[in-house]
């Protein structure tokens, strides 16, 4: 018998003898094959649009451990899972992260293993999490001017980062992605200092529309920035929308014959942008979360302490079907979500 169970199951309850789990899918018949794994929310940055005064060590939850993670990724490969990202806090700070990503690529079912980070030293790290197994790389780089990449990320690391991206490839990496949360007042006219990046360097360059959460109202009227913008320029300049992979996450991709690279946007405030969502959130406590703004956070250790992958892969079965169609962030609502640093965005 469990103990701790979430709420809604009879005490007697044993997920374990409820056989093998189907595919994840919800009652909107979106089905769910990608999970963003968050293993530390810890985090060396001090973005202005996350966490402008730096974490706050002393609220800092426990992490999942190698054992429990494994079960973990047992449990969702058992309910279809084919991806794996590798989040944080900033996930190259935890010491283990290479045998996570071994434990990924051990596990049958898993395909993807992919991370995203903020970059800052990780160049002396990624030789050894490619050879366990890491298959695609995602690093933040919300400017290519250094200084209004210091006055964003509170860091000088702009050269770090975009070494890291030449190393990947010579790695023999093939996925490699940079990331910029859009900023009205920052990044907002830098468009064509991306797209010169881009000419000749195979990099999907994403930009992310800054959202909504607890600790930013000011700062977000301040600075969001919608996409369709700069949706609006590309395709006035011959940029094409590309078609999504299974297992893409929500950015919409577009590419120019004259461009090596492409150019990618995610719009969390755009119309339907959740019916094409395809992925689950655990917290680096292991708190599964249906939703990045959603309210819910199921505990899901009781599984993982009893080695019972078997068990979670059906509750989670069930409990996906509780997923609710869309965010409301349009309403202003973040659901449980303080800052993006819990979770990995």
């Amino acid at each position: 018998m469990y103990r701790g169970l979430p709420p809604g199951l009879p005490r007697n309850w044993q997920a374990s003898r409820l056989g093998k789990a189907t595919m994840l899918q919800d009652s909107f018949n979106r089905k769910f094959n990608y999970l963003r794994l968050s293993v530390t929310e810890v985090c060396n940055f001090k973005c202005n649009y996350c966490l402008p005064d730096g974490y706050e060590c002393h609220s800092r939850a426990s992490t999942l451990t190698l054992r429990q993670t494994k079960t973990l990724l047992q449990a969702f490969a058992l309910a279809g899972t084919k991806k794996v990202r590798l989040t944080g806090g900033e996930p190259s700070l935890r010491k283990e992260l290479p045998d996570i990503v071994a434990l990924c690529k051990a596990t049958s079912g898993i395909d993807s293993i992919a991370l995203t980070s903020n970059g800052y030293h990780l160049k002396r790290k990624l030789p050894r999490l490619i050879e366990a197994g890491l298959s695609a790389l995602n690093l933040s780089a919300d400017s290519l001017n250094p200084y209004t990449f210091s006055q964003i990320t509170g860091s000088n690391s702009l050269d770090e980062v975009l070494r890291c991206v030449d190393l990947a490839f010579e790695l023999g990496l093939k996925k490699v992605k940079l990331n910029a949360v859009l900023l009205k007042q920052y990044n907002g006219k830098q468009l064509q200092q991306f797209l010169n990046f881009i000419k000749d360097k195979p990099v999907t360059f994403r930009f992310i529309e800054l959202m909504r959460t607890h600790d930013n109202a000011l700062y977000f009227n301040q600075q969001h920035m919608p996409g369709q913008g700069i949706r609006t320029i590309l395709e006035n300049e011959g940029w094409t929308l590309q078609p999504k992979a299974v297992d893409a996450g929500p950015a919409l991709e577009f590419c120019h014959p004259d461009y090596a690279g492409q150019i990618g946007l995610i719009m969390p405030y755009s119309k339907d942008f959740c019916a094409s969502c395809n992925r689950l959130r655990v917290s680096a406590d292991g708190k599964l979360h249906l939703c990045l703004f959603g309210e819910a956070n199921d505990d899901l250790t009781p599984w993982l302490d009893e080695d019972d992958a078997a068990g979670l892969a059906t509750y989670l079965t069930q409990r996906v079907l509780k997923k609710w169609q869309g965010h409301q962030l349009h309403q202003g609502r973040s659901g449980l979500t303080k800052h993006l640093a819990m979770l990995g965005g």
